[in-house]
């Protein structure tokens, strides 16, 4: 297989190197490119997917709560005293509370204790 290290050896050199050639590019598609596509498309649908009431981390290490979204950039609230920054949507890295998660009640501990302790019925 590996004829073309030999030096004598001329026949059949140039069509196992391209074989080779062609498995290391292979390799290095399902190793880096691949991957590296999915994590964009991902990142793509969640700044695509942002909310006004979301709360967001930015690349610059800034969190804030979306506050107004226009089409390629967002407004963000960073602190009580209404402090807003205007950001353009590329420098969102992370959303870290969605609107959704913060209207949705949170079960309070005597809720969860309740659910935990009650006794299953037998079902007929």
């Amino acid at each position: 297989m590996f004829s073309f290290l030999l030096e004598g050896e001329a026949t059949g050199g140039g069509w196992e190197m391209l074989i080779i050639i062609a498995v290391m590019f292979v390799a290095l598609y399902f190793l880096m490119i691949r991957p590296q596509k999915k994590r964009e498309q991902e990142t793509n649908a969640m700044r695509n997917n942002l909310e006004v009431g979301d709360e967001i981390t930015t690349i610059g290490g800034i969190i804030g709560e979306i506050v107004s979204i226009k089409e390629n950039t967002i407004t963000i609230e960073t602190s009580k005293q209404g402090t807003k920054i205007r950001l353009l949507k590329s420098a969102v890295a992370t959303v870290d509370l969605s609107a959704a998660e913060k209207r949705a009640p949170q079960p309070t501990e005597t809720e969860q204790e309740a659910t935990q302790t009650a006794p299953k019925g037998k079902k007929k």
